[in-house]
């Protein structure tokens, strides 16, 4: 029998040789050796940045292949050909063939500032990874029904990678307006490429994107050091769903977290040091620009006095009409030196007068791949802040991090044209869907630059929002006004966001779980993990009662449109529910029901910017409106008005708990309920981390699982895993995953 010393040198023998064979050092090259841990969570450990793309992109590949080989389908402007022309479909295929037309990702990559030798040899090496996996299975054995044996599957290249990374920094801009770019067409020329007429802007987040982050410093929770909330609200379905992988280089690199697909480097995640997450910012990254038609010519402008004509760019699509034929629709992309013509009849019309051109300050943005190396290097946030402040590469995101001095940090670093309050007084002609509209017709009505800028046109890091604090630092998505109640950020341009405004019930929800946490002595990691999954709802934890009492004297209502709707048994389900948006919850769905169709304010007292935490409160549903969004509710749940949020709320027939953000919610899920319709987007990958003395502590969740595959065992195992509240530990040093049962290894020579 061995005695307690004894077990520990066999056990740290055994863990030791493990380790040995687990995490051999690669020597250079493109090797890399490739561990998956419990639920199938990647580590890649390489000799070099190339060696590491090559772990990554043979890792994802494994998983989702087929995503990211339908998303190159559209970036080489070929969806129509294989999948019709519908969805948008066409009008995507004419905006990406045009950039293929124009070289445009091929014009950053050798341009002075282009992406950096590592950043290039690591979406080289992705690209490479990938195509092994495709090579040793084969396009025909491919295990997803979704790509298995599809003509359009092919190996892609390090520009493919490039243009899925410039696609990424675009999601916010305009990749999402490409249906007024195929509208944009001379007067009285049709538009070949657009099947309908746009008849209003298009949300630029279409797909629903936020998140929630905390970071946590020293004074803020127990262990006096930094911890970290990263809570991203992304799709669980299509190419922007996270992937999880760990980059090591030894001596060089150890980063994990998670990532989009296609793209190399780690988004969201934590070094040994520093943790890091990003939300969806306020920040608008687009302008448009009218311009001034020569009269007599609408196919030139003129700026200052002089003519400039418009570029035309003839593109071709080929197209699959309904009987599997193949036919071609071609039409010219306009544009001028700064971006495309739009166009929005009777919003932003083409005529004989004036033509809207867009531009994007992402036109061209390759640097995110250099700056999330860097972030994934970084020893301190201050450090972090450095590297932000230096690339300006975040494209659409805010950011919020924790280090293991205690310090936390909140910033609004990111990309956004150099549009200040003083242009739009000057130069502004209209405010559209958050867009300005600036004269074209004056060159003085460009965008400026900052000496601090990264490349001209953008606010230098300089002007942007940015806070370090030893409490704390959030962002729900709302500005970054009140990223610390106690310390509010002002004097940043209004592009940026607004300063002294409501926030969302979400917003407020999260400030006050994070001050009571502080008030009650500080987190733990464990205080940090339960304030996501306990599920509060704001609006009806201040609201449920005055509905109650509403319902209960009115079991009759009238809905919007005139009929009488019976309440009661609503009413009664409301009675007996505790607010929570958990999956045995029945009053969930109708409050669910009531408040995304409520149109006017709940609250009798108001917002108040000197409270701006707890205002507007004191919800009244006898306020007019209330009583009519209520019947609105119960009459389109109809059968289903008591069911329980698992019977209506699932992911491939899982209960999914969670609510709506509009509710007041902090743990997101967007589902459609009337009719139930599955979870569209939400909390998908979590991190919560706390450094200790003996290294980051962590626990995370991607809550669709690593693989979009059906087949997959890691599909929906993390899915079931979040229905119990239940949470993925952290594996992050060679200890940790040399000692998972779980454990695979696999050496990519």
């Amino acid at each position: 029998m061995f005695g307690r010393t004894g077990r520990s040198i066999v056990a740290l023998a055994a863990v030791t040789a493990l380790m040995a064979s687990a995490a051999p050092a690669v020597a250079g090259g493109a090797g890399a050796t490739l561990r998956r841990t419990e639920f199938g969570v990647p580590h890649v450990r390489a000799g070099s940045y190339h060696g590491a793309g090559v772990g990554a992109g043979y890792a994802f590949a494994e998983d989702n292949l087929c995503l990211l080989a339908i998303e190159i389908v559209g970036l080489d402007g070929e969806s129509s050909r294989y999948f019709g022309p519908g969805s948008g479909n066409l009008e995507s295929d004419l905006y990406h063939r045009w950039l293929l037309g124009n070289r445009v990702v091929e014009r950053q990559l050798t341009a002075p500032g282009g992406p950096s030798r590592n950043a290039r040899d690591l979406a080289r090496g992705y690209a490479e990874g990938y195509n092994r996996y495709l090579r040793e299975t084969g396009v025909g054995n491919l295990p997803e029904s979704a790509c298995k044996g599809a003509a359009w599957v092919r190996p892609i290249t390090e520009l493919d990678i490039w243009r899925r990374v410039q696609q990424i920094a675009e999601m916010a801009g305009s990749e999402e307006l490409t249906e007024l770019i195929a509208a944009a067409q001379p007067p009285g020329v049709a538009a070949k490429a657009s099947r309908s007429t746009p008849s209003a802007m298009p949300s630029r987040n279409g797909d629903g994107l936020g998140s929630n982050a905390v970071g946590l410093g020293a004074d803020a929770t127990t262990g006096r050091t930094g911890m970290l909330l990263g809570n991203p609200h992304f799709p669980w379905n299509g190419p922007n769903r996270f992937h999880q992988v760990q980059l090591t280089i030894p001596g060089e690199l150890d980063v994990t977290g998670a990532t989009l697909p296609g793209m190399p480097a780690v988004a969201i995640g934590h070094n040994d040091r520093v943790a890091w997450s990003h939300t969806v910012s306020t920040a608008t990254t687009v302008t448009l620009h009218r311009l001034a038609l020569t009269p007599g010519d609408p196919r030139s402008y003129v700026v200052d006095g002089q003519v400039k004509a418009l570029r035309s760019d003839p593109v071709t699509v080929t197209v699959r009409q309904d009987d599997g034929t193949l036919t071609t629709v071609s039409q010219p992309v306009w544009s001028t030196p700064d971006g495309p013509i739009v166009s929005v009849p009777g919003l932003l019309p083409w005529d004989t007068a004036q033509a809207f051109q867009l531009r994007s300050a992402n036109a061209g943005n390759l640097r995110t791949v250099d700056q999330w190396l860097g972030m994934g290097k970084a020893r301190s946030v201050r450090e972090l802040r450095d590297v932000q402040a230096r690339l300006l590469a975040s494209p659409w995101v805010n950011t919020t991090a924790a280090d293991a001095t205690g310090t936390a940090y909140y910033g609004d670093l990111q990309v956004v044209p150099h549009v200040t309050d003083e242009l739009i007084a000057r130069c502004g002609l209209a405010d559209v869907d958050g867009i300005q509209v600036l004269d074209g017709s004056r060159a003085a009505c460009g965008w400026g630059t900052d000496a601090d800028a990264p490349v001209p046109g953008l606010l230098g890091a300089g002007r942007l929002p940015a806070l370090f604090r030893r409490d704390y630092v959030s962002n729900m998505n709302d500005s970054p006004w009140l990223a610390n109640p106690a310390a509010p950020l002002t004097g940043y341009p209004s592009i940026v966001g607004s300063t002294g405004t409501e926030r969302s019930p979400r917003t407020r929800l999260g400030l006050q779980m994070i001050g009571d946490g502080v008030a009650d002595g500080g987190f733990t990691l464990a205080d940090l993990q339960a304030m996501l999954l306990n599920n509060r709802n704001l609006t009806a934890e201040q609201g449920v009662q005055s509905v109650l009492a509403l319902c209960r004297a009115n079991p009759a209502l009238t809905a919007s449109d005139g009929s009488a709707v019976d309440v009661s048994e609503a009413c009664a389900t409301l009675g007996g529910w505790d607010t929570r948006g958990d999956l045995e919850a029945r009053g969930a769905v109708v409050w669910r029901a009531f408040i995304l169709r409520l149109r006017t304010s709940p609250w009798r007292t108001p917002f108040d910017p000197a409270d701006p935490v707890h205002t507007p409160r004191d919800f009244d549903a006898t306020l007019p409106g209330v009583a009519t969004a209520f019947a609105d509710g119960v009459k389109a749940l109809g059968p289903t008005v008591g069911a329980r949020l698992t019977d209506v709320q699932q992911y491939e027939g899982i209960g999914v708990h969670g609510c709506d953000g509009r509710e007041g919610c902090f743990n997101v899920i967007t589902a459609n309920l009337t009719p139930p319709s599955g979870v569209q987007h939400g909390t998908s990958f979590v991190l919560a981390v706390e450094f200790t003395r003996h290294g980051p502590k962590g626990r995370t969740l991607l809550t669709y699982g690593q693989s979009a595959n059906p087949t997959s065992p890691h599909h929906t195992d993390q899915t079931r895993l979040y229905a119990a509240k239940q949470w993925v530990t952290d594996r992050f040093t060679e200890s940790e995953i040399a000692a998972d049962p779980a454990l695979t290894i696999r050496h990519l020579r």
